[in-house]
């Protein structure tokens, strides 16, 4: 049996950024061939990526990727903040906004059948993400992304890595780049009123008439006259128009003179945009919230019994 040296297990884990016990474990198994115990890691820490794949990935970063008229911004999950700062991670969501700019994979399906390696990991996308849940620790999932080739062009804004904008313009760089930025702190919903979804134009239209029932029985508990159901139908009807001007870019007050909304703003820069996509990280999916102190406590008193 090959004695293992400290100086072994510090280059193994130099190596694949394992933890130090189980580079000990994998050089003991392998009897001190550095090969093989990477090797072995690899099998172990990749075995990982199942054990994690029931945990909620509601952190992560955005990432975009443009050249020339063709760009794509992707949305990469982890399940803490702590990892969106790992230079790995961070690379990986960077070469997956290329591949979906170069490769226009129909899917999260198709993306990660495509070729990449990464950190000795491969040879596909989904072998990568793998490898680096085991290398890493932690969950990590590929949520959507979005990719435009259509002859405009682009400009994008990240803000930090947490909020990403894609615009697809044509006319002046600069305006469309204030349009980016906007975009990431008004979080319009739809280009113009007319392309806001009909789900969130019913939902806007439920709570409207649901305020409007409980100004009604307010009114009666109070003795006041009850509006006729004709008034109540164009003040639900108002306050849809108003959502409408709200969620829509083109309504919205420009940011930077909000004495003009962005559709004047663009006109008066000969500027129009043709579609744009925001990205918020975690935006919508359920985070898991508990106890972290009970968690601890009860993992402890698992071990001991």
């Amino acid at each position: 049996m090959a004695a293992i040296t400290a100086s072994m297990v510090g280059a193994l884990r130099a190596k694949t950024d394992a933890p130090m016990m189980e580079c000990k474990k994998a050089l003991t198994e392998a009897d001190g061939d550095m090969d093989k115990a990477e090797e072995l890691l690899r099998v172990k820490l990749g075995s990982k990526a199942g054990k994690a794949a029931s945990r909620i990935a509601a952190e992560g970063v955005v990432a975009a990727s443009v050249e020339g008229t063709t760009g794509a911004l992707i949305e990469v999950n982890c399940e803490t903040d702590f990892v969106t700062k790992n230079d790995s991670f961070l690379a990986f969501a960077k070469a997956l906004a290329g591949l979906v700019a170069a490769k226009n994979p129909a899917d999260v399906a198709a993306l990660a059948a495509l070729p990449l390696g990464q950190d000795g990991f491969g040879p596909t996308v989904e072998d990568v993400r793998k490898g680096l849940i085991g290398k890493i620790g932690e969950n990590m999932s590929i949520r959507r992304f979005q990719r435009y080739a259509g002859g405009g062009k682009l400009a994008s804004y990240l803000h930090g890595t947490r909020i990403g904008v894609l615009v697809e313009f044509e006319g002046d760089e600069t305006a469309a780049k204030d349009v980016a930025m906007h975009v990431a702190a008004m979080k319009p919903k739809a280009l113009t009123t007319a392309d806001v979804s009909e789900s969130l134009i019913a939902a806007e239209r439920s709570v409207a008439t649901l305020r409007a029932a409980e100004d009604a029985e307010k009114a009666k508990a109070e003795g006041k006259a009850v509006q006729s159901p004709e008034i109540v139908a164009r003040r639900i009807e108002g306050s849809v128009a108003k959502f409408l001007k709200e969620v829509s870019l083109h309504n919205q007050a420009f940011v930077k003179n909000d004495k003009q909304t962005v559709e004047q703003m663009l006109k008066e820069k000969s500027t129009r945009v043709h579609a744009f996509t925001l990205y918020v990280v975690g935006e919508g999916i359920e985070k898991k919230t508990g106890d972290f102190a009970a968690e601890v406590a009860a993992q402890v008193a698992a071990a001991k019994g």
